[in-house]
C-alpha cells in the first residue's frame, strides 16, 4: 500500500472538515481533518468517484 498523501477536499470550503487521500490506484482513504486519530474511511476508487458525482449533482 502507498502512503496516504492527504489533501483537503475541494468540497468542504471554508470548513476543512475532510480530507480525502487519492494517490493509491486501489483505495480511497477519508477522514476527519479536525481528528486524525480516529480511523479513515476506505472507499474502491470507482465507488467514491460515483459518490462525489452524486453529492455535486444533489447540492444544487
Amino acid at each position: 500500500m502507498i502512503e496516504p498523501n492527504w489533501h483537503t477536499s475541494s468540497y468542504t470550503r471554508s470548513e476543512n472538515c475532510v480530507e480525502v487521500a487519492d494517490n493509491d490506484p486501489a483505495v480511497v482513504f477519508v477522514r476527519d481533518s479536525k481528528n486524525h486519530g480516529q480511523p479513515a474511511l476506505r472507499f474502491e476508487p470507482a465507488r467514491w468517484v460515483a459518490f462525489v458525482e452524486h453529492a455535486a449533482h444533489s447540492s444544487g
